[in-house]
């Protein structure tokens, strides 16, 4: 069990790092065209992992590589970008926490994962809590925002199955490499499409560029898709509670932002379902114990033979 935990503490690493997102986009990029920032943080990040791997995808993997970076970083970062312009930040982040939701059903579908109930009310726990914790009583909602949103949040959800049930021959800081790469070279059009007007390059930009391409891109990925090796899809999305939770923590510490008694009551509620979403998925499936209990059977007749 120690173990689990080990894997899950480093795992829940990487949500809390994304939650750095919004405070490093708007403090240190200003005014940055948001798929512009999609783009220089996952090429680069992409093309520095592959220099150090040196591997390139086979002619038979680039299909699958292009359609895992589309679905993990272009589709996902570019409906992220649409939720962000039309609909306010809490609508577009309640809407973007139904992702362990779709996972725990793709992985059913398509790992043959068992389906829990209770794993399935506690991401809906999570969901509202994180509507406490930043949704705002006036949210207005745009249907194009509102669907925005939710192909983003499958996006990602249908990624994170297929990248437990496509395994290449290969360590996992490669395949993160061959995928933030792919994302990052879909992205060219669609930054070029979208345009807009890049501020002067200071410091703190390149600083900001840095940490969202190197800390919350490359390491965070390999951080997380191993931990989904691991715990499974449905836990580890599970930890993606923390991410919106990170967010308005740093708010509070950095820039001074006050806790309304909902916000908290909402961490309160999302920390719990963490907590819950890791305990049922952490429990064996009847096939597993009885294959468990068939092991240890054997062991103890050899050991009478």
């Amino acid at each position: 069990m120690s173990s689990r935990l080990n894997v899950v503490a480093l795992t829940a690493l990487a949500p809390i790092i994304w939650g750095s997102t919004y405070i490093v986009s708007t403090e240190a990029l200003p005014g940055w065209p948001p798929l512009l920032v999609g783009l220089l943080r996952a090429l680069p990040a992409g093309l520095i992992l592959l220099a150090v791997t040196r591997k390139l995808p086979s002619r038979d993997w680039l299909g699958r590589i292009a359609l895992l970076g589309a679905l993990n970083f272009t589709i996902f970062w570019g409906a992220l970008f649409v939720a962000a312009y039309r609909l306010p930040g809490g609508v577009a982040a309640t809407l973007g926490a139904l992702q362990p939701l779709f996972v725990t059903v793709l992985a059913s579908l398509l790992l043959g994962a068992p389906f829990r109930l209770a794993a399935v009310l506690a991401a809906l726990a999570g969901v509202g809590g994180v509507g406490l914790l930043i949704l705002g009583p006036g949210a207005a909602l745009d249907p194009v925002g509102v669907a925005a949103a939710l192909v983003g949040a499958l996006s990602m959800a249908t990624g994170m199955v297929l990248t437990l049930r496509w395994t290449p021959p290969v360590d996992r800081l490669t395949f993160v490499a061959w995928q933030l790469t792919a994302g990052g070279v879909l992205l060219i059009p669609l930054a070029l499409i979208a345009g807009g007007e890049v501020p002067a390059v200071d410091l703190k930009a390149v600083a900001g560029l840095v940490w969202l391409g190197l800390i919350g891109g490359a390491l965070t990925y390999v951080i997380y898709f191993r931990g989904m090796t691991t715990l499974g899809a449905p836990a580890a999305s599970g930890l993606g509670f923390l991410s919106p939770l990170s967010a308005v923590t740093l708010g509070w510490v950095l820039l001074g932002q006050a806790l309304s008694p909902r916000q908290m009551a909402g961490a309160g509620v999302v920390l719990l379902s963490v907590w819950a979403v890791q305990k049922v998925n952490a429990r064996p499936t009847p096939k597993a114990q009885a294959q468990t209990q068939a092991v240890s059977s054997a062991a103890a007749r050899s050991v009478r033979v």
